[in-house]
Order: structure tokens, then sequence, then C-alpha cells
């Protein structure tokens, strides 16, 4: 018989209790405000004017909203995730802090298709099949700037495809572990009009860190629109 919630059934984040639980408590403020977060806001909020808008793409359960709101942007806040399950965290917890169930969408980053100011994606484009495709569509969207957060290093692009050790017991899924070559992702996002600002991740230093045991090389990307 065929079923069509292939990509839901194959969808690590869909698998894991622990990532729930985790989102959830940052959903309610009982986790602290993550490193990354917090780098993302410092980066964004010199090129955000009041009333611009912003897409948080792969945004779990929506609590980069928290990260806004502490910062004093007046920005108006869109996420979207692929995982449902993640999405309906975030439509429970969010709207009591401000953050309405219409500004969390579920809904990939290849189908992803507006006009907005400014898009932060943080630790994803690493974890899918590759960047190409959905970075492009973040960059044909944004008006003023992409922030991005991923393993990124001087040397060629490697590409992994491992078992998550870390799922829910009966589940055995894989999921990708890339690094990209900085220079390559850079190039990709100067071709569609943008220059490329490479900043050290504060909480990593530009070291390795390793994530389901393989390490991640953690960089910040800011792209700024030219044309």
């Amino acid at each position: 018989m065929i079923s069509g919630n292939g990509y839901d059934r194959f969808n690590i984040w869909e698998h894991s209790s622990r990532v729930k639980e985790l989102y959830r408590k940052r959903c309610r403020l009982e986790e602290p405000e993550m490193d990354s977060a917090r780098q993302a806001v410092e980066l964004l909020a010199p090129l955000a004017r009041s009333g611009d808008s912003l897409l948080d793409a792969g945004c779990g359960s929506g609590y980069f909203f928290h990260s806004v709101q502490r910062s004093g942007m007046v920005i108006d806040y869109a996420g979207i995730d692929a995982a449902s399950c993640l999405i309906k965290i975030g439509h429970q917890e969010m709207p009591v802090y401000g953050c309405r169930p219409d500004q969390l969408t579920l809904m990939r980053l290849e189908d992803f298709d507006a006009r907005i100011d400014h898009v932060v994606c943080l630790n994803v484009l690493s974890n899918i099949d590759n960047y190409h495709r959905p970075l492009e569509r973040l960059l044909l969207a944004a008006r003023k700037s992409v922030i991005l957060r991923e393993s990124c290093w001087g040397k060629p692009s490697q590409y992994h495809y491992v078992r998550d050790e870390f799922l829910d017991s009966d589940v055995s899924l894989k999921v990708h572990v890339n690094t990209y070559c900085l220079s390559e992702i850079c190039d990709f996002a100067r071709a569609y009009g943008f220059t490329a600002e490479v900043v050290t991740d504060k909480r990593t230093g530009g070291r390795p860190e390793s994530v389901i045991g393989y390490d991640h090389h953690w960089t910040f990307l800011v792209f700024r629109r030219t044309t």
C-alpha cells in the first residue's frame, strides 16, 4: 500500500522525545537563551529597522521569538519549520508570550516563496542533503539580509549520511551531517546579489564542536543585499 506520509516518517525531528521536551522548555523560558540565538540577534540588530519583517527559517517551535523580544527590536516575526510536532509545540506554548499561531507555519524551506526583509537560519542547512536549493529560496526572498549559522570550513565540502544514535530507542534513521566549503557558500550568495561576511561563532570560538558524535565547524555568515 502506498502512503504519502514518508516525509514525517523519515524526519528525525519527529522521533526524538528529548528534543521535543527541550524545545517545549525553551518556549516556556525554562532553558537559558541559546548562544547562537543571542549572537544572531546581535548581528541582525544593526541591519533591521522598525517595522521590518523577519523569517526564522527552520524555527523549530519558534523560541527565537524570545530573543527578538529581548533585543527590543520592533520587527514582524514569522517562523517556518518542516517538523509538524515542533510547530505544534510552538502553537501550544508561544501565544502566551505574544507569538500568534499564524506566525509559525508548517513548511519546508524548499517550498517557501515570499518577499521578506531579513532571514535568520540557524543550524539547519548542515543537516539536510545540500544547501543549494533551500538557500536559493531564502536569498531570493530576502530584501535586505540573510544570517546563517552553519558548519563551514576552508576545505572542500564534506558530506556524511549517518545513523542518528540520539533518537527514540525504537527508531533507526539516518541524518545528513555536512560541513560546507566556506568560500563556495559565500560565492553562491554573491551570485544572488549579496555581500558576504564571515563571523566567528562566539560559542565555539571557531573550534569544532561534537554534535551527535560528529564535528561541526559552526560559523556565522552575514549576507547583505546589494542589488
